[in-house]
């Protein structure tokens, strides 16, 4: 079992970089975008608005 409480899954960019990051604890998915000094971070929604919750999450049987 993972012990970490966040894990990222994807990474994207180099100057402008774009994470995906997974809540352990509940399989939400983040987005996170950096460049230069700044960072956004924000839930991912589906199209009604709710949180997805990661296929591998729902797959751990956790």
């Amino acid at each position: 079992m993972n012990t970490k409480r966040f894990e990222i899954i994807e990474k994207q960019g180099k100057l402008q970089q774009f994470q995906v990051i997974r809540d352990n604890q509940t399989g939400v998915l983040y987005m996170s975008q950096a460049k230069g000094y700044g960072l956004g971070m924000t839930v991912l929604v589906d199209a009604e608005g709710k949180p997805p919750v990661d296929d591998d999450y729902l797959r751990s049987g956790r």
